[in-house]
């Protein structure tokens, strides 16, 4: 199953926001076939609250300025896991401590069926 351009223009996108806004350890999970809600999921890491702040309202913005609209975020006002949900194309953006708790990657990638990390 091939993704929307749109999908692969949204994700080159926030790779790109990203790595402007000095992310770490960014990952993209490609869910293509494998859910129904999205084509790629994108994990990554900011260094402190400020960080991960910063870097959620940077991609957010440019997703909203690209045209993409009902951009649903979660998690801003403590900062320590930010949601960003473009319909394609979902976000994470962890501290450092929160990501290793949760380790989402591993729940994507590992087992019958997973998703392929990218």
């Amino acid at each position: 199953m091939k993704a929307q351009p749109d999908a692969d223009k949204t994700l080159s996108l926030i790779l790109s926001r990203l790595e402007d806004m000095k992310a770490e350890e960014t990952v993209t999970i490609d869910l293509r076939g494998k859910s129904a809600y999205s084509d790629y999921m994108i994990v990554t890491t900011g260094r402190a609250n400020r960080h991960v702040g910063a870097i959620a309202e940077n991609v957010t913005k440019s997703l909203k300025e690209t045209g993409i609209k009902n951009v649903h975020v979660e998690g801003l006002p403590n900062c320590d896991w930010v949601l960003i949900d473009s319909g394609d194309v979902i976000v994470h953006v962890f501290r450092p401590e929160v990501r290793e708790f949760y380790n989402l990657e591993r729940l994507y990638t590992q087992g019958p069926g997973a998703a392929k990390a990218i």
